[in-house]
C-alpha cells in the first residue's frame, strides 16, 4: 500500500516542483515590470498630488506602493512559499 501511495504522489510532487520553478521565473519578470510601472505611477502620483488633487495623488501613490516590491510581488512570493511548504509536506509524509 505504501509503494502504491509513493507511485501516485510522485507525479504530483513533480508537477508542483515544475510549477514552482515556472512561478519563480514569472514572479521575477513580473516584479521587474511592476517595479518599472510603480516608478512611473509614483512620478505621476507625485505630480498629481502637487498640482491637481491631493486625494487623487494619494490614490496613485497607494497604487504605486501595491505595484512596487512590497505589494503584489511580496504577496506572490508568500503564496509561492505556501505551495512549496505543501510540496515538502507531501514529500516528507509519503517518502519519509
Amino acid at each position: 500500500m505504501k509503494v502504491l501511495l509513493k507511485i501516485v504522489i510522485a507525479p504530483v510532487v513533480l508537477l508542483l516542483t515544475l510549477a514552482i520553478w515556472i512561478c519563480v521565473g514569472l514572479i521575477y519578470v513580473s516584479g521587474l515590470v511592476l517595479g518599472l510601472a510603480s516608478m512611473v505611477v509614483t512620478f505621476l502620483g507625485t505630480a498629481v498630488l502637487v498640482t491637481y488633487s491631493p486625494k487623487n495623488g494619494l490614490i496613485l501613490l497607494a497604487i504605486a506602493f501595491l505595484l512596487g516590491p512590497l505589494g503584489l510581488p511580496k504577496l506572490a512570493f508568500w503564496l509561492l512559499g505556501k505551495v512549496q511548504n505543501f510540496r515538502y509536506f507531501l514529500q516528507d509524509t509519503v517518502y519519509g
